[in-house]
This record gives C-alpha cells, sequence and structure tokens, in this order.
C-alpha cells in the first residue's frame, strides 16, 4: 500500500471539524475565531496581494481566469476555490496546478500544532473553528509557504460571514447575485446582496458584472459608503459577441469609454476554452479587473491567460460524439445558461440525469428544462448533499403534464441513474446533460474514469 500523501493526512485531520457545515444556522456566528486564528498565525493572509471574488454563480471561472492573467503576467498566483470536484487539492493550487505535495505538507506542520494548542480553549467564545475556516486558514499558509506574490480569493457562502472576509484584496470582485442559500442569506435579493457586500473593503475598487437592479443598488450603496471606486459591466461594456463550438468558444468584447478612458481602443478578441456562454461576461469581467489593476498588460498577454482557463465541472464536454456534457449550474440563472449552450449544440432529443440539493428552486428549475429531452431522470446529488428527490420529481411531472413524449423517472441510486445513462449514450449515441449540482458532477466523473474510459473522445 502506498503511503499517504501529505494532503491526505491533513485531510483526515480535517475530518474531526465537520461541525458546522452540517448546521443550517447562522445565529451568534461572527468571524472572531477566524480573526483569533489568523493573528495567532502571524496574518498569512496579508503576506500576499490578493483579490477577492464573490457571487451566486461564475465566481470559480472569473477567479481561475484572474489567477491565469497573473500567471501569464509572470506573476506567482495562489487559487483559492471551492468545491473541489475529485481531490482536495483543487481547492488550493497555483493558478489551477496543484502544488508539490510537499508545501502542501509544510503548511500543515506550521499550521496543525499551533492550531491543536489553542482550540478550544482559548478561541472566542470557545467556539471550534468549522471545516471551511481551517481550509481557508489553510490556503493562506500553502501561499505564504509557496511564496506567492497574488492570491485570487473565493468566497466559500455569502461574503460578510465568509471565512475568506479577513483579507484586505487589491480589487473586490461580484460576479452575478441570484437567489440562493436563503436559510443562510436572508430569503431575498436585497437581504443576499447586503451579506455578499459585506466583503467590501475602505477604498479597495468594486467590480461586478451586470446585476438585477435591486443587487446593483446595494452593492453601489455600499461601495459609496466605503469610498470605494465603483464599476458595473452594466456600465463599461457595449457588447460580447460570441462563436460556440464543442471545441470552444471565441468572444468579440466591445468596452464603452467610461470616465476614467478607454479600456481597450478596439474590440477585445480571445479565444476561450470554457464553452458556457456565460463564459463571455466572465471574461469581460476579469479582463477589466485586469486592466485596472495592470493598466499595461498586453493584449496578447490577456489572450493567453483567457484561453489556458479551464475548470473541471464548468459545461465538462466529455465526448463529442455523442456530446456527453457535466455541469455544476445549480442557480437557476446558470441552468438557463447550460441548457441555452446545450441546445445550440445537438440537434437532436437527449437525455438528462438532474439532481440538487434540497434548498434550490426546483419549481422554477423544471420549467426551464421544459420538454428538450426524450428521457429526463431526477436522482441525487451524492451522499453529501441532503436533497428531497421526491420533491423534485413533482417539480418535473407539474412541468411535463400531459406529455408523452418525455420518459421521466425517479432513482435515488445516483449510480445506477449515472452508469445507465452513460451506457445508454454509448450505446444510442443519444447526447447526454448531466447537471444541477457539483457533487453530482464529481460522482460522474469517478464513474467514468472507473467504468466508461471508452466514452471520452
Amino acid at each position: 500500500m502506498n503511503p499517504k500523501r501529505q494532503t491526505e493526512l491533513f485531510c483526515d485531520w480535517l475530518e474531526n471539524y465537520l461541525n458546522y457545515e452540517r448546521i443550517p444556522n447562522r445565529e451568534g456566528f461572527t468571524l472572531d475565531t477566524m480573526r483569533y486564528m489568523v493573528n495567532r498565525l502571524e496574518n498569512p493572509q496579508n503576506a500576499v496581494k490578493s483579490i477577492h471574488v464573490a457571487g451566486s454563480k461564475g465566481k470559480g471561472s472569473v477567479s481561475m481566469m484572474l489567477s491565469q492573467l497573473l500567471t501569464r503576467s509572470g506573476l506567482r498566483s495562489g487559487l483559492y476555490l471551492s468545491p473541489h470536484i475529485l481531490d482536495f487539492t483543487e481547492r488550493i493550487t497555483r493558478a489551477g496546478t496543484p502544488f508539490p505535495d510537499e508545501v502542501y505538507g509544510n503548511a500543515a506542520d506550521r499550521m496543525v500544532p499551533r492550531i491543536e494548542s489553542m482550540i478550544p480553549e482559548n478561541v472566542p467564545g470557545k467556539r471550534e473553528p468549522t471545516w471551511f475556516e481551517l481550509v481557508t486558514l489553510f490556503a493562506f499558509m500553502v501561499f505564504d509557504t509557496a511564496s506567492m506574490q497574488w492570491t485570487v480569493i473565493e468566497t466559500g457562502l455569502g461574503g460578510r460571514l465568509d471565512a475568506t472576509n479577513v483579507i484586505i484584496p487589491e480589487a473586490t470582485v461580484f460576479t452575478p447575485i441570484e437567489l440562493e442559500h436563503t436559510e443562510y442569506l436572508g430569503d431575498t435579493l436585497e437581504k443576499i446582496a447586503a451579506e455578499k457586500a459585506g466583503i467590501m473593503k475602505p477604498g479597495v475598487p468594486v467590480f461586478t458584472s451586470r446585476q438585477h437592479p435591486e443587487v446593483r443598488i446595494i452593492l453601489e450603496k455600499r461601495a459609496k459608503e466605503l469610498s470605494c471606486p465603483f464599476f458595473s459591466m452594466e456600465d463599461a461594456v457595449a457588447s460580447i459577441e460570441s462563436s460556440l463550438s464543442v471545441t470552444g468558444q471565441s468572444i468579440e468584447v466591445t468596452y464603452n469609454t467610461l470616465p476614467q478612458g478607454p479600456v481597450f481602443h478596439e474590440p477585445f478578441r480571445a479565444r476561450l476554452s470554457m464553452l458556457n456562454r456565460i463564459q463571455g461576461q466572465n471574461a469581460a469581467l476579469a479582463v477589466y479587473v485586469f486592466r485596472y489593476l495592470f493598466p499595461d498588460s498586453a493584449h496578447d498577454v490577456l489572450a493567453a491567460g483567457l484561453f489556458s482557463s479551464w475548470l473541471p465541472g464548468r459545461f465538462e464536454v466529455i465526448a463529442t460524439d455523442p456530446l456527453v456534457v457535466l455541469d455544476g449550474a445549480h442557480t437557476v440563472d446558470s441552468i438557463c445558461q447550460t441548457i441555452k449552450t446545450f441546445d445550440s449544440l445537438v440537434h437532436d432529443t437527449g437525455e438528462l440525469v438532474f439532481a440538487c440539493a434540497a434548498d434550490k428552486r426546483v419549481d422554477v428549475i423544471a420549467g426551464e428544462f421544459g420538454k428538450r429531452f426524450s428521457k429526463i431522470t431526477v436522482t441525487r446529488p451524492g451522499d453529501i448533499k441532503k436533497s428531497d428527490i421526491g420533491h423534485t420529481a413533482q417539480a418535473f411531472q407539474r412541468t411535463l403534464k400531459g406529455c408523452t413524449d418525455v420518459e421521466l423517472e425517479a432513482n435515488p441510486d445516483f449510480y445506477d441513474v449515472l452508469s445507465g445513462a452513460f451506457g445508454r449514450a454509448r450505446s444510442t449515441r443519444k447526447p447526454l446533460l448531466v447537471t444541477g449540482s457539483f457533487y453530482l458532477v464529481a460522482e460522474a466523473k469517478k464513474i467514468l474514469e472507473r467504468d466508461f474510459q471508452d466514452l471520452k473522445n
């Protein structure tokens, strides 16, 4: 048996702190524990410059793009993302590439003994840190150990009380904000936007994607209160044109001339490896942020950074004949974008495998899928995330009422569902979309790797 990697040993230790992640209640939760821990470890988050990214969808993609742009500019860039699909190290990388195992090991050696010596007796309120707080602290330690020059830090959930909100970044970035995680963040867009706006810091420039009007009002108001320069892509971008195929997409972004001058004198053109149509908007935002921070950055460097940006589980094309796509989209708007992109690439009714967490707006989501697929199977998103397969199936039944052309099935055995779907795609050559949850995508990738290598092309 091979010895465990340093990251595996660290993950074993982390299992002791799977506490708050299973308790859906934020009452009384503060950042005091996180602030206490980083202070005791000499504030590793302040050792490097950072960019802070929050939002409901696209924040991982924008974070990856920014990290790749930094890397292509010759800077050592750390990247902190969540969740991971298959391996824990996906969360903490050098612009998407895992660090050598000894870097993770050295960071753990610097962190674990000191944490164990202080908790819970010395922590404010004697509250043990959460799993995510410890992972975030570990990311800061890894980036410090590896002597990164910049980091791109994606929030986990929300913003104001997120464990990442102990950094003072060079820029704060918001991707589209939607109604999500209402049990934690509030039951209206305004409340959720206010929580996410909590990551703004005095005087730090704020950049945002096009938002719902009520969200923009909240973000702009908070930026003004903190004297933060505020830039919205609604004002900055005149148009985004894209041309999509199964091998990538070409984009052309025309930026408006704003008071501080044009970002580009000519339309910006680039090729993206990430396929979903929303990636054009993500790229426009990432390039704008980067050009603000580095005004002299060359077009070819920006284009190369975007082309090298890729993440698993974001409209990931597993096969082109038949088309098999895995996508972790889990909000209404992101699923709409996934459907539009999938529709533009196929000319035949195919199969859908769908699973989502119990808190998702399945009535709305089911309606978006409509009658596009000849077979729809609803299942669970793995063993970790709580789901309500009965409620989800009922939502699809209401959408498909009176329709005899679509076969609907509900099966809680996600292994059986995914294996069957991959087998049918292989034999019938019909397109297949697996979506609704990153946890479902993770299970799908495991099954593909183990049993369906021949399906990949």
